[in-house]
């Protein structure tokens, strides 16, 4: 198991006022927290304040990311990979562009975002949750999971874990984590439908006890 940081350059590029979110007076966190784990309109589209305050497709956002992980995990034409909690699928079109011949499959929760995907990928997308994944062991080359394990509780957390490691070859998990008391207000602040507040000592427990060997990182809110 490796730390390997891919999602940096997607993390880094936002800027947020922490305190604006967490007091602002039309949808105060615990308004926004509701509406955001509907994984609805409000989600994905809805007002900033409540989480992406519309979520679109951008030209090379996510192909520098799909780039470097195929480079580092070596994907070829006619390998597989899942992204689980793949929301519109921006990954995963973005992989068909970096690697031409890869075979793309996606896993997500929310309704919306499935029927709202990139249209060329969304007929590799199926609804579903990430304790219980529909497919044989070792089934793709690379399975991926990006800021949508640290959703669950612990309960879920355990059993996803374990079938994110059942199903991939290769694995990478990205989760939100804190590494000081700042970094933690800041992420309580911001976050809306985080369930799983753990440090990066915490996140290895986590792994270590639920079997999963493959890579990961995590994301701080400096």
């Amino acid at each position: 198991m490796s730390y390997i940081d891919f999602m940096s350059v997607i993390h880094k590029s936002t800027t947020r006022d922490y305190l604006a979110r967490v007091n602002d007076q039309e949808f105060p966190k615990a308004k926004a927290a509701v509406l955001a784990k509907q994984w609805d309109y409000d989600y994905w589209d809805g007002d900033r304040r409540i989480n992406y305050g519309g979520y679109r497709y951008m030209e090379g956002r996510w192909e520098k990311v799909a780039k470097a992980m195929a480079d580092h995990y070596g994907l070829k034409s006619g390998d597989r990979i899942l992204d689980v909690g793949c929301g519109k699928g921006y990954l995963m079109f973005d992989f068909t562009k970096v690697v031409p011949g890869i075979e793309v499959y996606g896993l997500d929760i929310s309704k919306y975002a499935i029927n709202d995907a990139k249209e060329e990928i969304k007929d590799r997308i199926m609804y579903g949750n990430a304790n219980d994944l529909p497919f044989k062991d070792n089934e793709f080359d690379l399975v991926y999971s990006l800021n949508t394990i640290h959703n669950l509780h612990c309960y879920d957390l355990n059993r996803s874990l374990r079938e994110i490691q059942r199903v991939g070859k290769s694995k990478y998990i990205c989760v939100e984590s804190y590494r000081n008391e700042v970094e933690k207000a800041n992420l309580i602040y911001w976050q809306v439908t985080c369930e799983a507040f753990n440090t990066p000592d915490e996140w290895s427990w986590w792994f270590r006890n639920c079997g999963y060997t493959g890579d990961h990182s995590f994301i701080y809110f400096e």
